[in-house]
């Protein structure tokens, strides 16, 4: 049976990496010793990770599900204890000692959330499309390891808005000026 829809691309996604390993030539002389390969891999490893399915999701996250992700293909932002897809872990950890540089303490309420978390939210503050304040289970940008909750004071609100976007996060729940997504410009 052909695999369909998430399956397939994640499946094509792999075979293009293998194909483009294939071209990449063996290290000789210097380039054994300053690791050209390691550069390339590094490159190659970005561009999968770039690759979205056209509802806008990480290609190596789709394969799993929304709320659905495994331990290990998340982060720890910072010492947080709070995990994310590993480039919005990342980001954030950059964006929180950027704002901490500068006077402004920004705390996490909620990151990466499973679906059971997201049924429960449904369950004790209502969907959002009818006056609550959860997604529908299986939408959220939190099931994906791509959304924060955070602890924001009227100066840390003031320097998200002034900062984020640099950082690749964006305001995205109108209701909810805690909530930021990562969106990284493409």
């Amino acid at each position: 049976m052909e695999a369909t829809g998430v399956a397939a691309i994640a499946t094509r996604m792999a075979e293009i990496r293998t194909q483009i390993a294939s071209f990449r030539p063996p290290a000789t002389g210097a380039e054994a010793v300053s690791g050209s390969g390691a550069a390339f891999q590094q490159a190659l490893d970005a561009t999968v990770r770039t690759a979205r399915t056209p509802e806008g999701v990480p290609v190596e996250l789709a394969r799993y599900g929304n709320g659905k992700i495994p331990e290990n293909a998340l982060e720890r932002v910072g010492s947080t204890g709070h995990r994310l897809w590993a480039p919005a872990a990342a980001s954030l950890d950059a964006l929180m000692r950027a704002a901490r540089a500068q006077g402004v303490n920004i705390g996490i309420t909620d990151s990466y959330r499973p679906l059971a978390e997201q049924v429960d939210l449904v369950k004790r503050k209502g969907l959002y499309s009818q006056g609550g304040l959860a997604a529908k289970p299986g939408t959220s940008d939190h099931g994906w390891g791509m959304a924060v909750d955070l602890d924001l004071d009227g100066r840390a609100q003031a320097w998200m808005r002034a900062n984020a976007g640099r950082f690749g996060f964006a305001e995205t729940t109108p209701r909810e000026p805690w909530h930021w997504a990562y969106r990284p410009a493409k």
